[in-house]
């Protein structure tokens, strides 16, 4: 399905499961697409939820916009996606940028968001170093293509023991960031370098939270989960055994598991 926005941007994404469910929006992080998001949908589906799992402008099947990415673009662009599906209200859920970008959608379009589910991300205002870092990393995606960097840091997606010990898992990861378009990944990765402070909104937020992250994530470590956790008022922290920064997809029965049973209790 490919809604038109009145900006011009065209989002390929799946809505499934029943369409009276409670529905659920997946947001996929850098540089996957939503086919990540399989065995969760699977799960909610099967529950009765309806979930829509879109590509973001510049990853998988959705259209390149070359240039700079906004995190606040990529919320705008769901928001539009969820008006155009007549949808009012919305369980949030993101997995590290995509993270950032349901906190966006919390800061920006708070009357969609009935809860928020938060994987493996970091609420905390992009660093000059580390904003300094992904412009490069930007230039460097278009200038090398995809591969180089997959190679890269793969074994910080996952925990480098599930790249050897989850063979199937590893290459449908590498597979997914080689397929990404550079000019799409690199339009994001600028505009996460301008990422603002999502913890004085996320302090005051009166919805349900569920914060989770891999035991053994490097890029946002069970720490810094645990300081968002402690900053959202009505939050909920599960830590995945035996994952990284990928637990949907190195542990998708325990994160399903405690998927299910947050949005259960809502």
């Amino acid at each position: 399905m490919k809604p038109q926005f009145g900006n011009g941007v065209t989002l390929v994404f799946d809505d499934l499961g029943p369409r009276a469910g409670a529905p659920v929006i997946l947001i996929h992080g850098h540089p996957f697409n939503r086919t990540m998001w399989a065995p969760q949908t699977a799960a909610l589906t099967a529950a009765g939820y309806r979930v829509i799992t879109p590509d973001l402008r510049g990853y998988g099947d959705s259209p390149v916009l070359p240039g700079k990415a906004l995190l606040a673009d990529l919320a705008d662009d769901l928001a539009a996606l969820l008006a155009g599906l007549g949808i009012e209200r919305v369980v949030v859920g993101g997995v590290s940028m995509g993270g950032q970008i349901a906190m966006e959608m919390r800061l920006r379009h708070p009357g969609l968001v009935r809860a928020l589910v938060l994987s493996d991300t970091s609420p905390a205002p992009e660093t000059e170093a580390g904003a300094k870092l992904r412009r490069e990393t930007a230039e460097r995606l278009v200038a090398e293509g995809m591969r180089p960097y997959a190679e890269e840091v793969i074994d910080k997606m996952l925990a480098p023991y599930n790249v050897t010990g989850m063979p199937g898992a590893a290459a449908r990861v590498t597979a997914m960031m080689c397929a990404t378009d550079p000019e799409g990944a690199a339009a994001a990765q600028r505009g996460r370098a301008e990422r603002p402070d999502y913890r004085p909104v996320l302090a005051g937020a009166a919805e349900p939270c569920l914060v989770l992250v891999g035991a053994d994530d490097v890029f946002t470590p069970v720490a810094e989960a645990e300081a968002l956790h402690a900053l959202l008022p009505h939050s909920v922290l599960t830590v995945i055994e035996g994952a990284g920064h990928l637990p949907g997809v190195e542990q998708p029965e325990a994160f399903n598991r405690a998927l299910l049973e947050f949005l259960a209790a809502l």
